[in-house]
């Protein structure tokens, strides 16, 4: 099956682990983990700028900001960019050592602050060479509305969770229940201090 990249190029997923056989995204409980959680995140990410665009803009002139249209790194810990910041990021990563920082929690900001420290690559540093095979063929990812939708789809209402089914003894099938005696003497009508 073909990989393709979803509202920005970077990211690359399984057709068939994305989408059914008629070209739609597949309802998200049918979609293996790790490509969910980027799918998801890319909803909040396609309308962001650049990060280093936003380095060099900031708050006060963001409208200069160009859209991003590549993620690198892992969710929550990715870095956003335009096509012509891009070859910054590169020359980063290959030659700074950025690679070395690949799915550690600092490699966005390794970037931004090598970014910021005046960090660029080379005058006409190269960047990556992508091949767009009928973009105008795949769905557009859910907006997060319908993600929202999607995850409330299957919720029951009152539905309860059991926290012992996640706790340090959740697998361990020798593992005694709690059970009501067990709490015999704790009084859950204290006030205990906060800070």
């Amino acid at each position: 099956m073909a990989k393709v990249s979803v509202g920005l190029r970077g990211w690359r997923f399984e057709e068939s682990e994305i989408f059914t056989d008629e070209g739609e995204f597949k309802p998200l409980d049918e979609i293996p983990e790790d490509p969910r959680e980027r799918l998801m995140r890319l909803v909040s990410l396609v309308e962001e700028p650049c990060d280093a665009c936003y380095l060099v803009h900031g708050d006060e002139e963001i409208q200069n900001c160009r859209q991003a249209s590549i993620v690198y790194g892992e969710p929550r810990e990715e870095v956003l960019l335009c096509e012509q910041h891009e070859p910054d990021f590169l020359y980063w990563f290959r030659e700074e050592d950025g690679r070395d920082l690949v799915g550690d929690a600092v490699f966005a900001d390794a970037f931004h602050e090598w970014f910021a420290a005046g960090g660029r690559a080379p005058d006409g540093y190269g960047g990556l060479e992508y091949v767009d095979t009928e973009p105008d063929e795949l769905p557009s990812p859910p907006d997060a509305n319908e993600i929202q939708r999607r995850l409330e789809e299957n919720f029951v209402e009152g539905e309860r969770i059991n926290l012992r089914d996640y706790g340090p003894d959740a697998d361990d099938e020798d593992a005694t229940p709690l059970t009501e005696d067990d709490l015999d003497g704790v009084d859950l009508d204290t006030d205990y201090p906060t800070k």
